[in-house]
C-alpha cells in the first residue's frame, strides 16, 4: 500500500512522522503521525496506539503532547490516527455540531446512509491501519498496547476488550464508557448504527464489561480487579437519579460517561486496563459515597 510522507522531524534521536493514504475501508485520505525512536537494524519495537477524542485530528497529541521522551527512554512507537474521515463529499452533523461526523467517528463502522460509506473507523483503527504500520515501520506486532482519551478512551476500551489477545495493555483518560446512557453517544451511536441496541451495547464499554454481554462477545476473561469493585459498579452499574453525598456538585445523574468525562477537571479515577483485567486507581480522599434517600 502506498504511503506519502507529509512531515519528518528528529526528536530525541528518533523520528517523528506524519503520513498520508487512501484508505480502504474510508474511501477517503487518511493522515497519521507515528513516532519511532532510535534502534538498532532489524529490532523490533513495542507499539503504543493513541486515539483522540472529539474534534481533534492526530496533530493534537503530536503536537502538544509530550510522549517521545517516554517513547525513546523504553523503545516504544507511538501511532495517532485521525479521529474521523474528511474530504469532499463526507457527510458531516447536519448542524455542524461537534459531536457528531467531522472529527467525531467514535470508533464504529456506521451502517447508516450516509455515513456507512466512509465512517468505518472501527475497521480502520483495528484492521487497515495497523497492516499498513506493520509494513512500513519495524513493529512488533506481540507487543501492542492502546490507550486514548474522551472518545478516544471510549475506542481503546472497547476495542481491547473486544480483541483481549491484540494488546498488552489498554488505559484511558476521561473516557465515555457508558455511550449508550447519555445524550451525545445516544446521538452518535443512533445516527452511526440505527435502533439496534444490541450494536450499540458492542460499543458500550460498560455494556462489554457486563458478564451477560462478554460471555456472549468471547470476551470473559477479563475481571474486574479485587478490592474496588464495589466502588466501579456503584459508578459504572447503578447511578442513581440522586447525586451521591459528599460527591462533586458536577456529578451527572445516572450518566455514567458524563461523571467519567469529568475526570479532567474532579481527578476522579478513570477506568484502565491491564494484563486482561479492568483496574481503577484508589479513591480520592472524600466522604465515602451515601445515596441520598
Amino acid at each position: 500500500m502506498t504511503l506519502q510522507t507529509v512531515a519528518l522531524n528528529k526528536s530525541y534521536a528518533g523520528i517523528q512522522g506524519v503520513y498520508r493514504h487512501r484508505s480502504r475501508e474510508t474511501q477517503t485520505d487518511m493522515t497519521f503521525s507515528v513516532f519511532v525512536p532510535a534502534h538498532r537494524n532489524g529490532t523490533k519495537l513495542s507499539v503504543v496506539w493513541y486515539l483522540s477524542g472529539l474534534t481533534c485530528t492526530h496533530a493534537n497529541v503530536t503536537e502538544k503532547g509530550d510522549f517521545r521522551s517516554a517513547c525513546a527512554e523504553h523503545g516504544l512507537i507511538f501511532v495517532a490516527p485521525d479521529t474521523s474521515p474528511r474530504g469532499e463529499g463526507v457527510p458531516g452533523d447536519p448542524a455542524n455540531a461537534y459531536d457528531f461526523g467531522l472529527g467525531a467517528g467514535f470508533y464504529v463502522d456506521a451502517t447508516q446512509a450516509p455515513f456507512s460509506r466512509n465512517y468505518r473507523m472501527w475497521s480502520y483503527v483495528t484492521e487497515e491501519l495497523p497492516k499498513l504500520v506493520a509494513e512500513h515501520f519495524p513493529v512488533d506486532a506481540t507487543r501492542q498496547s492502546i490507550m486514548g482519551h474522551s472518545m478516544g478512551g471510549h475506542g481503546a476500551l472497547t476495542i481491547a476488550l473486544r480483541h483481549p489477545n491484540h494488546y498488552r495493555a489498554a488505559s484511558a483518560f476521561a473516557p465515555i464508557v457508558a455511550p449508550s446512557r447519555v445524550p451525545w453517544g445516544i446521538k452518535a451511536l443512533g445516527g452511526y448504527l440505527g435502533d439496534d441496541k444490541g450494536a450499540w451495547r458492542r460499543h458500550d464499554t460498560v455494556a462489554l464489561i457486563d458478564a451477560e454481554v462478554a460471555d456472549k462477545s468471547g470476551i470473559s476473561g477479563f475481571a474486574i480487579k479485587a478490592g474496588y469493585i464495589q466502588e466501579i459498579q456503584a459508578v459504572l452499574f447503578n447511578l442513581p437519579d440522586e447525586k451521591p453525598t459528599g460527591w462533586p456538585a458536577g456529578y451527572g445523574p445516572g450518566r455514567a460517561s458524563a461523571w467519567r468525562h469529568s475526570s479532567r477537571r474532579s481527578a476522579r479515577p478513570t477506568v484502565s486496563m491491564r494484563c486482561a483485567a479492568i483496574s481503577a486507581s484508589p479513591w480520592p480522599a472524600w466522604p465515602t459515597p451515601t445515596w441520598d434517600a
